[in-house]
């Protein structure tokens, strides 16, 4: 069942949001060369507290994760594209890094993903990097009253089909507000026209995902960080929307 959120909830989300934006925004400045995960983490950790806000994933357990997530960020390097555990290792030259990151403040959830490039990037990762941006854009442009959901979907695929990249369609986005995760599922592909329509008050956490290689996924030995099945290159970007009559607003911004 979808919950349409009032003109008030939505503010409160924005409030959310921002912060999520926030945080987000102060890792990626942080994370440089020599940098280890683990320091990344517990400044999410101390931001999150002096703010009074509720990790999402503090203790989430799914049917697919490996006992509860002991983190309030998933960091992900070069071939993990999803749910990467914060552990022990110092980023290299080159790097690329996904940081996921969802809380809840007031009851009110927002939920969000940036990859950012550490040193000196690679054409081909600013490349995949510039993907994952463009097809969030697309999606976000078509999260509007009277399209359907698989305009959305449709949107961002086009955008991975363009720059040449596979669609994965077993993780995508998802509606959220007083949880991280609620209905609907939003895959990354799609075909334009089909699935429910949009209403004003829906809101959603659109995040396309691309490896430079193959679509296929693989988990690794820790039971959470999902890694490219061929080792090649990830990347991940994710906002939380809201659709308003007046069209789609990003509140995590």
């Amino acid at each position: 069942m979808i919950e349409l959120k009032t003109a008030a909830e939505i503010e409160k989300m924005r409030v959310t949001g921002r912060f999520v934006a926030d945080v987000l925004a102060e890792l990626s400045g942080l994370a440089d060369i020599g940098v280890n995960l683990l320091d990344l983490e517990l400044h999410a950790r101390d931001m999150v507290k002096r703010r009074g806000a509720e990790s999402c994933y503090w203790d989430y357990d799914p049917s697919f994760g490996r006992g509860p997530f002991r983190n309030v960020i998933c960091l992900s390097v070069n071939d993990a594209v999803l749910h990467g555990l914060p552990h022990d290792y110092r980023l290299a030259d080159g790097d690329v890094l996904t940081m996921d990151f969802a809380v809840s403040i007031d009851g009110w959830v927002a939920d969000a993903a940036r990859t950012v490039i550490v040193g000196t990037p690679s054409a081909a990762d600013a490349r995949l990097v510039r993907a994952t941006e463009e097809a969030l854009e697309a999606g976000t442009a078509a999260a509007r009253p009277g399209n359907r959901l698989g305009d959305i979907s449709a949107a961002i695929g086009a955008v991975a089909a363009d720059y040449g990249y596979p669609v994965n369609l077993e993780f995508g986005g998802h509606g959220l507000g007083r949880t991280m995760h609620e209905d609907p599922h939003v895959p990354n592909r799609g075909k334009p026209g089909r699935g429910m329509k949009l209403r004003a008050g829906i809101t959603l956490a659109l995040e396309p995902w691309l490896a430079a290689g193959t679509d296929r996924i693989v988990f690794d030995r820790d039971g959470w960080t999902i890694r490219s099945a061929d080792g090649s290159r990830t990347a991940h970007t994710e906002n939380t929307v809201a659709i308003t009559e007046s069209g789609p607003v990003v509140l995590t911004c």
